[in-house]
């Protein structure tokens, strides 16, 4: 039975997981931020992004709750603050004023806003926090931390195949695919802003 209910807490959490963090959502945006380096580079960022959410998520899901309460710090400004970054960063591809974003701060892509807030958001680490709360049983934890892994190995599979976009669309593409994805990123940032005020209201 629990290795039945395990396998079913795997896909559901992989499901909940995939749909929050959304890669072919997340496409636009990193192709908007990685347009101007090289596929080599490109590639690399994929990689380091996926990792990078991988790690953010995984430190939360083993000492979310601690870190918060420590900190005095509610889900809802965890939120508010990852959707004003993000704000940012959506005026920064709008105006086309991503030129901090240059070669020698690839890393910092990497970590923001690619590894966070946009993939290892608030949805996602909240979603995870439960699902470790949901936890009974060695076999759900593993079926937990496959499912983690899994999302992230998808989503950098997802990520270095959009690149190959880059090479049909050219230059001006770039620069569609970059306003583009500052408007979605921008919307989600906005969105994002709502719900936490939204909350803070009611409570």
């Amino acid at each position: 039975m629990n290795e039945i209910s395990a396998i079913t807490f795997a896909v559901q959490s992989f499901v909940t997981l995939f749909v929050i963090m959304d890669p072919p959502g997340a496409t636009p945006i990193f192709l908007g931020l990685v347009a101007d380096k090289s596929a080599r580079v490109r590639r690399i960022l994929a990689i380091q992004a996926a990792a990078v959410s991988l790690l953010v998520i995984s430190i939360f899901a083993l000492f979310g709750r601690f870190i918060l309460g420590y900190l005095n710090i509610s889900m809802e400004a965890l939120q508010a603050a990852g959707a004003l970054l993000l704000l940012l960063v959506a005026l920064e591809l709008l105006t086309g004023n991503t030129s901090k974003y240059g070669d020698d701060s690839n890393s910092n892509i990497a970590l923001v806003p690619l590894g966070t807030p946009i993939l290892a958001g608030p949805g996602a680490i909240v979603a995870t926090m439960i699902f470790v709360q949901q936890v009974d049983s060695p076999e759900m934890a593993t079926g937990l931390i496959a499912a983690v892994i899994a999302v992230h190995v998808a989503i950098a599979a997802a990520l270095m195949a959009s690149t190959t976009i880059l090479k049909v669309i050219k230059e001006a593409g770039v620069t569609l695919v970059a306003r583009i994805a500052g408007l979605l990123l921008a919307a989600i940032a906005v969105q994002m802003l709502v719900d936490a005020i939204r909350v803070f209201v009611e409570n």
